[in-house]
């Protein structure tokens, strides 16, 4: 990092692709569609990049970068909800050739759609604990908000996904970090 900061642009280069994948993956998560994940991906890097001189280490880098990422989503997804959406398209009802999603697929696009339908600090919480396994002090610093804000969103959070999803059983376990 410091020789990043520096100006060494191999080191920059190798951080950036060190670090690419998750913020990528953190993105997608929280945009909820593949193209706004890659501009979004794209504009949080340029913003680490832009901002390598303000990174004073209080944090972890990877804390830090996830915290660019985290508010240039908030930022795309304010941007998307101003601008008007497409209907979504089901390529099965188009072509009855199409084969259908296997199970774990269609899991996993409940699951983006249910994401979808959270509130941006609800989805942001989420997605940090659950997706990317951060703990409640980190996502704290992530979102620069207090650990009991952290949890409170996350359960707020968890049970909006849970109605979504139908999982309304008590009896199925959420994993907290006292778990």
């Amino acid at each position: 990092m410091s020789a990043a900061q520096a100006g060494d642009r191999d080191a920059l280069e190798a951080l950036l692709r060190r670090h690419h994948d998750r913020i990528h993956a953190l993105c997608r998560r929280l945009t909820g569609h593949d193209a706004d994940a890659l501009d979004a991906t794209q504009e949080a890097l340029l913003a680490i990049v832009r901002g390598l001189d303000r990174f004073d280490g209080r944090a972890a880098f990877t804390t830090w970068s996830y915290r660019v990422a985290t508010n240039t989503c908030l930022d795309e997804l304010r941007r998307r909800r101003r601008r008007p959406e497409p209907a979504p398209s089901d390529p099965a009802a188009d072509d009855p050739a199409v084969p259908s999603f296997d199970h774990v697929l269609s899991e996993r696009l409940a699951i983006d759609e249910a994401l979808a339908t959270l509130a941006s600090e609800f989805r942001a919480a989420v997605v940090l604990r659950d997706l990317l396994g951060l703990d409640y002090a980190t996502i704290g610093e992530v979102l620069d908000i207090p650990p009991g804000t952290v949890r409170s969103r996350i359960a707020r959070g968890r049970a909006a996904l849970a109605d979504q999803l139908g999982n309304l059983d008590p009896s199925v376990n959420v994993p907290t970090d006292r778990s």
